[in-house]
């Protein structure tokens, strides 16, 4: 059995949802995984906003656009009366349901809820449109066995004892459907992993069956050398290491859920990037397999914020670096990059929801600078240190450009540097030129 994820931009339209059809309908078994139509979530998360702002009027409002738009979804989907009309039927279900918020106080466990209504209406309509093509389907709820831990991390038993169970009970099918993003928590409530949650629950549904292959169907034929948003004539890379993707993928690579490497490296089940734009692309396979290079490939990470503490107490002492680690720890949020020497200590995050909290911590072990608007250029090659040379070209193309911090020698496969984001563009098509144009 394989795994196939389509992202929103996948299933975006009438057209796009059909399209999928001759991607699918074949003998082999799958497990067809689905995000949100392109656009909805960040509709929900606007709705969301507007009840907790207690403006229930607009997020009334908001959701009967919503409401409109889906339903000229379903007229252009269905070519028979009768599937028109249980379309329009789920279409004010569910947004009944989220109307239904309007009428009271609106909490955390509420949103999660509306923000769920994407998928779930996604994978309904696809269902009902095969339905309506006479090819046989099941529709499995994510939620009758995906599930996270009191950590927020996939419950990974739970999920392999309940979709066994559920898979059981459907042996001879050939095409079943399921959300990805959602899911429940541990104490059964609704939530989800996150944005770009979809490829992550496509890689844990893999592990937990022991699929034969995962496939990421997006709208680029797999990772690029470089942002094709912002550099001309990048590549494809038709092979990466799980390492390797992992890096790209952490540091900007918006193609694949930096979490979603892990459950296919840790089961070895090869992952492959496609385009539901051009189905005939191999796009680019993810094995444990690596063959190293001098350099691969680029990505850039914005929203970056660097801390700069310095402290006499540093000096010559064990224990600072803890109690650094620790202040982080207590607020959840990760360190990406870290740089020391004799009395200070610089590092960078990416999630800057309680820097002033952080920050105020941090001042009773010395004094401490916050710089943000900074962004991490990631190089993924050979950059192993055993290796004779260094990296001459990469500092080469940067020489103009102010480098605020480099990490290098943590890992065998990349090399970061960090840099303000108003020079960001500037450095991928640098590095491009010097790096790849050969």
């Amino acid at each position: 059995m394989k795994i196939m994820k389509f992202g929103g931009t996948s299933v975006g339209s009438p057209d796009r949802m059909r399209a999928l059809i001759p991607l699918i309908n074949d003998p082999e078994p799958k497990i067809v995984v689905l995000s949100a139509m392109s656009g909805t979530t960040n509709s929900l998360v606007e709705i969301s906003n507007l009840l907790y702002e207690d403006k229930q009027e607009a997020a009334s409002s908001a959701n009967e656009l919503l409401r409109t738009k889906y339903h000229k979804v379903v007229d252009e989907l269905y070519s028979t009366e009768e599937l028109r009309k249980e379309g329009h039927e789920l279409i004010d279900a569910h947004f009944n349901l989220i109307k239904g918020f309007t009428n009271h106080s609106f909490t955390k466990l509420q949103e999660r809820e509306i923000l769920a209504q994407g998928e779930l209406l996604s994978t309904a309509l696809f269902h009902n449109l095969l339905r309506e093509k006479k090819i046989r389907s099941v529709l499995l709820p994510a939620l009758s066995f995906m599930r996270i831990d009191k950590d927020g991390e996939p419950d990974n038993f739970y999920i392999e004892e309940n979709l066994r169970r559920e898979l059981e009970k459907c042996p001879d099918e050939n095409i079943i459907i399921t959300q990805g993003f959602i899911c429940r928590n541990a104490y059964g409530e609704i939530d989800n992993l996150k944005r770009g949650g979809s490829d992550f629950t496509a890689s844990i549904i893999g592990a937990a069956i022991r699929a034969g292959e995962i496939q990421i169907w997006t709208d680029i034929n797999g990772f690029h050398n470089n942002d094709p948003r912002f550099v001309e004539n990048t590549s494809v890379i038709r092979e990466l290491s799980f390492d390797e993707a992992a890096e790209l993928a952490y540091f900007g690579a918006k193609i694949l859920h930096p979490a979603s490497v892990n459950p296919a490296r840790e089961k070895n089940i090869p992952v492959r990037l496609k385009n539901t734009m051009e189905p005939e692309d191999q796009g680019t396979l993810l094995t444990a397999e690596c063959k190293l290079e001098d350099y691969k490939a680029v990505a850039a990470k914005d929203g970056i914020s660097v801390f700069r503490i310095h402290s006499a107490r540093m000096l010559m002492a064990y224990g600072f670096l803890r109690k650094v680690f620790e202040i982080f720890e207590a607020y959840k949020t990760p360190i990406d990059m870290i740089t020391t020497s004799e009395v200070s200590v610089s590092l960078t995050i990416d999630n800057s929801q309680y820097i002033n909290e952080i920050a105020k911590e941090l001042r009773e072990l010395g004094t401490v600078e916050i710089e943000q608007n900074q962004s991490i250029i990631c190089v993924v090659g050979d950059f192993r240190t055993d290796r004779t040379g260094s990296a001459p070209e990469i500092f080469e193309a940067l020489n103009m450009i102010p480098l605020k911090m480099i990490s290098y020698g943590g890992s065998p496969y990349s090399l970061s540097l960090l840099i303000d984001t108003s020079n960001k563009v500037e450095a991928l098509r640098q590095l491009s030129k010097h790096l790849f144009s050969k």
